[in-house]
Parts: structure tokens; C-alpha cells; sequence
């Protein structure tokens, strides 16, 4: 199958995980292009000054230093996801519109992708994108859907107590996080630690997105249901659920 990745060049995690999941597909699949978005950690568009002054505000002095550091190695190193792509010869597609506008469509629809997945993408996607290929569109959400829904669920299943979490892999459709589940994978969580549990879900969400696309392939996979009167959604967090998930033992990193 021709794929097609959805993702954002974020400077974090996503690099070593991307690259990864370029290695390890099954041989009956690959990926041909990926859509490559702006960074985008608060889920919609803004400046680099703006993401900053939020990040320092809300999270502190330390976390604000630290992740300044580490933005500035995963630019000046070959660990980020755009030298990722170039080493495996993959074209990048950055768009001049919306995911959705029919210009950013017909460029995509130009790699004749079986297969959508999308990484982290800082869109909701609408019915054309969604169709857009025979295959369908997946997401990874790193969380046991039809729970944690929405932003940073790493985040809230550590300020929720939470003993294990995990990873699901659906089919978009226009709603949020609300599709059927083709692969879920549990995390049991050892330590209350985000960075960590960020790491460990997304390695695991990568073996997820490999079997998913297995089965798709196959064609003989049974959907689970993401039932909406079973979820729970959560928006980015606020200054008073940072204290709360430092008062109840988390940490950071």
C-alpha cells in the first residue's frame, strides 16, 4: 500500500518515532509522501512567540528552559522529523492552505495515496480528506478511546491517578477522536512521570500504526466501538490543572 503520513515537525518526540515507523512497516506497504504541518502544541495555529510566552506562563521557568534546549538541538541536529523524511527519500508536502481546501486536496491526491495516517495532525479533517483514499484515514491517539479524548491525554490520565493507559488506532471521521478502533494497546504506568509516558506511548503507538496497517491490508479486521456515551474529553490544560497534576505527585520529566 502507498502512504501517505499527516504529521507536524515537532521538535520533541516525534522524530525518532517517525523514523521508526518508516522502518518497520510491513513490506507490502510504504510510506510515498507526508503532509509536514507547523508545530503545533496548543491544537491550532500560532506564532513561535506566542507558543513560548504560553508555555513559559503556564508550565514555569524549568520547563520553559529545558524545552528551549530541546528545541534548539532537534534544529541544529539531524533529529527532527523533516531530516527524517529527507533520508528515506520521502516527499514532503507543506501546504500553502488548509489540509482541507480543495488546492492542499488535489496536491495530495497527486501521490495516489492508498492509505492516510496521521501523526499528531493539528487539523480536524473534513469528509473530502477523510475519503480521500480507498483505504481510509487513521489517526494514532495515545489513550484508550473512547476515553481521554481531545488534547495532551498523557497529561490528564497522569493529573487523573490513572493506573495504565494506552494507545488506539481508528478511522477519522469528522468528529473528534470519535471514529472505530482498528488496534488498541495498554500502558500500564510504572511512574508518574509525562516525559516518559509520552516516550513509552509513542513507541508503542508506532507498533500499533504497523499493525493496524497490516490489517488493512489483509482485509479480515473487526472494528472496536467508540462508543460516545462511554467518553471523556479534555481541552488543553489551565494554569490550576498544572498545580493539581503537580499536587497529586506527577512530574514533568
Amino acid at each position: 500500500m502507498r502512504i501517505t503520513l499527516i504529521t507536524q515537525d515537532e521538535p520533541f518526540y516525534l522524530a525518532e518515532n517517525i523514523n521508526h515507523l518508516i522502518k518497520t512497516l510491513p513490506e507490502h506497504s510504504k510510506v510515498i509522501s507526508c503532509v509536514l504541518l507547523p508545530p503545533s502544541p496548543y491544537g491550532k495555529k500560532e506564532s513561535l512567540i506566542n507558543k513560548a510566552l504560553k508555555t513559559r506562563k503556564l508550565f514555569g521557568n524549568r520547563f520553559f528552559i529545558r524545552y528551549c534546549f530541546k528545541y534548539l538541538r532537534s534544529k541544529l541536529s539531524s533529529r527532527n522529523v523533516r531530516r527524517v523524511l529527507i533520508n528515506h527519500g520521502i516527499n514532503i508536502i507543506e501546504l500553502s492552505h488548509s489540509i482541507n481546501h480543495q488546492v492542499s486536496l488535489e496536491i495530495i491526491r497527486s501521490y495516489n495515496p492508498d492509505l492516510l495516517i496521521s501523526i499528531a495532525g493539528n487539523e480536524i479533517f473534513k469528509k473530502q480528506l477523510i475519503e480521500l483514499a480507498p483505504k481510509g484515514c487513521l489517526n494514532l491517539h495515545t489513550a484508550l478511546l473512547p476515553k481521554y479524548r481531545g488534547l495532551m491525554p498523557s497529561f490528564w490520565v497522569l493529573k487523573n491517578r490513572e493506573k495504565q493507559t494506552g494507545v488506539s488506532v481508528f478511522f477519522v471521521d469528522e468528529g473528534i477522536d470519535s471514529g472505530p478502533i482498528l488496534v488498541q494497546k495498554n500502558i500500564v504506568i510504572t511512574k508518574p512521570n509525562l516525559e516518559d509516558l509520552i516516550i513509552k506511548s509513542k513507541k508503542v503507538g508506532m507498533m500499533a500504526i504497523c499493525e493496524a496497517v497490516d490489517l488493512i491490508n489483509r482485509g479480515n479486521y473487526k472494528c472496536i466501538p467508540n462508543n460516545d456515551d462511554e467518553m471523556t474529553y479534555f481541552h488543553f490544560p489551565s494554569k490550576s490543572d498544572v498545580k493539581e497534576f503537580i499536587q497529586n505527585g506527577a512530574k514533568f520529566y
